[in-house]
């Protein structure tokens, strides 16, 4: 298919799904649909390894959206879709450059789109397409902003059009949205300073590296080595000592109450993984170049091996702190993403490690850990949390049951089996309503979550 005919079946597929619809199920089968026709339009050469793990976790990221339709599989399902794209497009790109690409093309589109020869095949057609432009999108565009206006300043106006029940104007906004997402989607243009990046970000160094040329002009090779080696020994006593009383603070001292326990997990927390990121900083600072491969720096890399092993024990010890906050308050979202962060610190640590030990550039450990972050969103948009959440806590003496009903999401199917139980009728009844307003949503509104629910109908009553 040519790039016009991607571009307009894409904006047909947004109205159809979109048009009057909540953003549900309907997304999912976008992305599905992106996804195949994606898969079918790469060229059979560009489909590795690569490409097809991106298509597989596109395919399961829509369907994770369809069943939540939460802010988490929303980011997944738009990000594998676009990596997908990107990367069979141009596989020889770093990822971090995907989300420069999609950032630029996000704020270009309006000059873009008016460049008819750069995106649309075919002379014939492209005197249809002025036309278009000319006739229908353009004056509709200025039309509908028009419309908003005097429909603010008048109720009369705006009630000329409530009874209508083909929405045009709802329909062209509609339309634009899905001309902006086709276009961005399937005409996205590289600059050629991407490429030049490219080449920086690199996972392995390349040509000769001068052993004898400092990084500074202000100190010398063997100076800036032993500058490198009393920093990281003083950094490794520092720490040593930091650690001790960390855990003595920890496992010693006895906290008085929920909020001074909840105080000391934030704070603790915050300094561990601002002090990994600190660490991860520094060691970039001195192992970006030359003292990868400089056979007299063994003992500065010792050193630094020590600081990331006595990183890794920080990490332990807040694992260890979120953990008892959570055997004595509870389960929530904000202390599973606790978790969350100290692990992407600890890959970060492993990376750095790995980095160090097999001689790669800096940007190695920022493309690795590009991945790493999108294998988490995948993840977090996979999993029902909520219904974990739900279920650690509510065999709790605590138990808070208008937290979880309000604040934790989809967890009906665990509190439907509590009511039972307790025989809370009213809570049954509550939630039965609340399941069935979903059921009852048009089929591409739907969230499939819910429709996995039988509710009995005499609850509802």
């Amino acid at each position: 298919m040519k790039k016009q005919h991607l571009i307009f079946v894409t904006v047909l597929a947004f109205v159809i799904l979109f048009y009057r619809e909540y953003i549900a199920l309907n997304l999912g089968i976008l992305g599905i649909f992106l996804s195949i026709l994606t898969y079918s339009q790469t060229d059979k050469k560009l489909r590795d390894r690569p490409f097809l793990l991106l298509f597989v976790t596109s395919l399961f990221s829509s369907f994770a959206f369809a069943w939540f339709g939460d802010a988490v599989s929303f980011v997944a399902v738009f990000s594998s879709v676009f990596l997908l794209r990107f990367r069979g497009t141009y596989p020889e790109l770093k990822p971090l450059l995907y989300l420069e690409i999609l950032l630029i093309n996000l704020f270009t589109f309006v000059g873009s789109v008016f460049k008819i020869d750069q995106w649309y095949e075919g002379s014939k057609e492209k005197k249809i397409v002025k036309k278009l432009l000319t006739f229908v999108l353009i004056p509709g565009l200025f039309t509908v902003v028009f419309f908003f206006i005097y429909a603010h300043g008048s109720e009369h106006f705006a009630n000329l059009f409530n009874n209508v029940d083909f929405q045009p104007l709802t329909f062209i906004v509609i339309a634009i949205i899905g001309l902006y997402f086709a276009f961005i989607f399937w005409n996205f243009k590289v600059h050629q300073f991407i490429f030049r990046q490219n080449q920086c970000l690199e996972d392995d160094f390349s040509g000769e590296i001068n052993l004898t040329k400092p990084t500074f002009g202000f100190l010398d090779v063997d100076s800036e080595r032993m500058s490198g080696l009393i920093t990281f020994s003083a950094l490794n006593i520092l720490l040593s000592i930091f650690l001790v009383t960390y855990n003595y603070e920890q496992f010693f001292e006895v906290s008085k109450s929920a909020s001074s326990l909840s105080a000391e997990t934030h704070e603790r927390v915050n300094a561990v993984i601002v002090s990994i990121a600190m660490a991860i900083l520094v060691i970039l600072f001195y192992f970006k170049n030359r003292f990868n491969f400089d056979r007299q720096a063994k003992t500065l890399k010792v050193s630094v091996q020590i600081w990331m092993i006595l990183n890794a024990l920080l990490l332990v010890s807040a694992s260890l702190k979120n953990s008892e906050y959570i055997i004595n308050f509870g389960l929530t979202y904000k202390r599973l993403g606790v978790y969350a962060f100290l692990a992407m610190a600890l890959i970060g640590l492993i990376f750095t490690f790995i980095k160090i030990q097999k001689r790669k550039t800096n940007a190695f450990l920022f493309n690795k850990m590009f991945w790493a972050a999108y294998g988490l969103i995948l993840v977090c948009s996979y999993i029902n949390w909520g219904e974990i959440i739900t279920q650690n806590n509510i065999e709790r003496k605590d138990f808070d049951l208008n937290f979880h009903r309000n604040c934790i999401n989809y967890n009906e199917k665990v509190l439907l089996d509590y009511a039972g139980k307790t025989d809370n009728l009213a809570m049954k009844k509550q939630i039965s309503q609340r399941i069935e307003s979903y059921q009852k949503e048009s089929f591409l509104s739907k969230i499939l979550y819910y429709e996995s629910i039988n509710i009995d109908k005499t609850d509802l009553k």
